[in-house]
This record gives C-alpha cells, sequence and structure tokens, in this order.
C-alpha cells in the first residue's frame, strides 16, 4: 500500500510537548509523514500538583526538525479564546495555512466526587472541553473558506463511567458530543471531525496513579503512546472516509465505538407501570441499531437569523 503522506498540510497538536506523551507521538509521527507541525504545549500547568518535570513544545518541535521536518513551537493556552486564536495565528504566519487540528490538550486529577475542589472540576471543563471548543471554533471559518479540514478529539474510555474521575468523564463525554455535532454540521464545508480514545505511558498517567499502581507499572510495560498514534494520523488524513466517529487505539489494539439504541417499545398510552413491566424489552440489545449522523435529519429545521450580542 502507498504510503499515508502529508506534504503540504499543516497539523497543529495541542498539548504535545510532554515526554512521554501522547501529543509529542502524534506530532511526531505527522511531521515524519511531511506534516507542517504546530507542536503546542504551555510547559508546565501552574496548578497542577505531581507532574513530572516540564513539558518542553520548543524540544518537541526541534525532535520534528532534526529529523528533517517542519515544526515551530507554541506556548499559548487552549482554555481561552484568545489562547486557542494565537495558536491558530502562529500557524498561520509561519505555515500560510490550517489543515489538521489535533484537540489533545488536557489534565486528569482522580478524586472522589464529594472531595474533588469547585475549581479543579472547572479545570477539566475549561482545558478538556472547552480547550477543544475553542480551537475548534477558532479554526473553523479557515476550514470553511478553504473547503477542507480535519480535526480529531481526543476523547477517553472514561466517558462512559469510571469512579473518582466524575470531572474527567463529563469533560470526554463533551469532547464526543462536540464531535458529532461538529461533524454534522461540517460535512458539506468538506470538514470531517472525529474521536480517538487513546491511552498510553504518559505523564498524565504517571501524574495521576501512585508509584506503586499496578496501572501504572502495566502502562509503562506494555503500552508506549507512540501505539495510539497511526489512528490519530488515519483519521486526519484525506483519504479517511469517516466523519463522526470515535476509535478506541491503545496498546496496538484499533477498534470502533459507537452509540447503539434498542429496539424497545412503542405504545402512545403506556405508563410507568408498563415501563416497569417491559422493561426487560427496552434493555434489551437485540436487533439494536447503530445511532449515525444519518438519524440527523436537519433538512426539516429552520432556523432564525443569529444575531451576536456583546
Amino acid at each position: 500500500m502507498e504510503q499515508l503522506r502529508f506534504d503540504g498540510r499543516t497539523a497543529i497538536v495541542t498539548g504535545a510537548g510532554g515526554n512521554p506523551s501522547l501529543g509529542r507521538a502524534h506530532a511526531l509521527l505527522l511531521g515524519a509523514r511531511g506534516a507542517n507541525v504546530v507542536v503546542n504545549d504551555i510547559g508546565r500547568d501552574p496548578e497542577a500538583r505531581h507532574y513530572p518535570g516540564e513539558a518542553s513544545a520548543e524540544a518537541v518541535a526541534e525532535e520534528i526538525r532534526a529529523a528533517g521536518g517542519k515544526a515551530i513551537a507554541s506556548f499559548d493556552s487552549v482554555a481561552s479564546p484568545e489562547g486557542a486564536a494565537a495558536i491558530i495565528r502562529t500557524a498561520l504566519d509561519t505555515f500560510g495555512r490550517v489543515d489538521i487540528l489535533v484537540n489533545n490538550a488536557g489534565i486528569s486529577i482522580g478524586a472522589p466526587f464529594d472531595e474533588i475542589s469547585v475549581r479543579d472540576i472547572q479545570r477539566h471543563i475549561d482545558v478538556n472541553l472547552m480547550g477543544a471548543i475553542w480551537c475548534s471554533q477558532a479554526v473553523w471559518s479557515l476550514m470553511k473558506r478553504q473547503g477542507y479540514g480535519r480535526i480529531v478529539n481526543t476523547t477517553s474510555s472514561s466517558m462512559t463511567g469510571f469512579a473518582n474521575q466524575a470531572a474527567y468523564s463529563a469533560a470526554k463525554g463533551g469532547v464526543w458530543s462536540l464531535t458529532r455535532a461538529l461533524a454534522a454540521e461540517g460535512g458539506p464545508f468538506g470538514i470531517k471531525v472525529n474521536a480517538v480514545s487513546p491511552g498510553g505511558y504518559t505523564r498524565l498517567v504517571i501524574a495521576t496513579l501512585e508509584a506503586d499502581s499496578p496501572l501504572l507499572a502495566h502502562s509503562q510495560a506494555n503500552l508506549p503512546p507512540e501505539l495510539s498514534s497511526p489512528a490519530v494520523a488515519y483519521l486526519a488524513h484525506e483519504s479517511c472516509p469517516a466523519t463522526g466517529e470515535c476509535i478506541d487505539s491503545v496498546g496496538g489494539e484499533v477498534q470502533r465505538c459507537y452509540v447503539a439504541r434498542s429496539r424497545g417499545f412503542a405504545e402512545r398510552d403506556h405508563s410507568i407501570e408498563t415501563i416497569a413491566a417491559r422493561w426487560d424489552e427496552v434493555m434489551d440489545e437485540t436487533g439494536a441499531s447503530r445511532v449515525g449522523l444519518a438519524d440527523m435529519d436537519t433538512s426539516a429545521w429552520r432556523l432564525r437569523p443569529y444575531i451576536a450580542k456583546s
């Protein structure tokens, strides 16, 4: 098979300065396949408690350049519209275009729901969810004008529910819903938006788990972050046919994660007691159907003209 390359394309990878990290692995692969890469990372989260050392966008950009690629570092935060706009400006000022956005930046703070602070809940939303929203919005008009774009959002298996990760799970679930909405909206403009649910031995994992955790040891021994990057790169490639999908990519395993709807029952005059009596039908997965973008028919929608208000 012909090698899939990104010559002439410009890719932004947020949260890509850590080592080891998923973002770094994604940036290195895209750079090795010919993409101009904007390596974004703020360096160190000023509110982090346990992060091992500094991340360096410049160090990763230099790795790409040393290997013969083209890259520039960006140090702006994804957690504000202004920071997101500055990241896009760096790409345009340096390479003249943006074709690919990989929303990878994120934080994870594990804590029981009744103990996690209000501030830490808000930070999960600001970085993990709003970071993807602000960066996607900052590049959206540009991609519409050029009639082409690829956005790869980073979600997590935690979005299906994970103890002591309520804020993280909620943010990542929001990223999945954002992916679906943008995929539906971007299709007519040549913009494809997908999500990846990755995993690997990264600074984030090191910071989250106790040093003697068997999960940390397993991750270090078996889950190099580089094994998640081919799926990200494929979703970012012009030949990828998918949009609105979520691909799990961990440790060499690549799978599709999707939403399904059971057949349930249809009875207009049903009551509370009807649902109780027919609950097994509601929960029966036999004959369940995938919930796809085709199910979201927006042709009948007639939206009022949007007027922005300050």
